[in-house]
């Protein structure tokens, strides 16, 4: 009997430290994430990114750092031309010149649209937040994103004036302003067709 009660507290013990040593490892391997070469296309983006001197972000405390630092500045959940919606994967902090950028091309897509807005889809996420978000969806990046460093943001394009409904003629409209802040070296951008929205990258202009 001694030695039955000597096994039931030692095997919940191992459990118990088995447990807490699983959630102590992050979700990812940098090793292997830092392996994924960028496509063509998005490889401007990266290169944007990392001239912000801000290291990749892993985990919230990397986050609160530079929140700390005066590095990160939060995104208000309505601007003018834009509202955030309920951001379940990313955060909403950018850099100064992401922050600012975002709020010229609401302003901008406002006045074009005489007073319509759109919807931020996501903003900065950790390496941490992309792994639980391809938990639920398979074409979250698998390396490095611009989202990791606090200069991107993702509009959508079937999101307007909180509505979930597709709008060509806003949609268009849209993209006529993220041309105007490309063609004047402020930002990059590609259109995401499997996620219906505009990923945006601010440049160190």
């Amino acid at each position: 009997m001694r030695k039955f009660l000597y096994i039931i507290p030692l095997t919940f013990y191992q459990f118990v430290c088995s447990q807490t040593s699983k959630n102590a490892l992050p979700c990812y391997d940098l090793t292997e994430v830092l392996k994924v070469e960028p496509t063509v296309l998005y490889k401007p983006h990266l290169d944007a990114s990392r001239s912000f001197n801000v290291n990749i972000l892993k985990n919230t405390s990397q986050v609160q750092k530079y929140i700390n630092k005066g590095k990160f500045h939060t995104v208000k959940k309505n601007g003018k031309g834009y509202k955030v919606q309920k951001l379940d994967y990313s955060r909403p902090y950018l850099v100064s010149k992401a922050k600012a950028t975002l709020e010229k091309i609401g302003a901008r897509f406002s006045k074009e649209t005489k007073g319509h807005t759109f919807t931020v889809s996501s903003i900065t996420r950790t390496l941490e937040d992309q792994c639980r978000l391809r938990k639920v969806n398979a074409n979250a990046s698998l390396g490095i994103s611009s989202h990791n460093y606090g200069n991107s943001f993702d509009i959508s394009y079937v999101r307007f004036n909180n509505k979930l409904r597709p709008d060509l003629k806003m949609e268009v409209a849209l993209e006529k302003v993220l041309k105007y802040y490309v063609e004047a070296g402020r930002i990059f951008y590609i259109k995401e067709r499997q996620q219906s929205c505009f990923h945006v990258t601010v440049r160190n202009y």
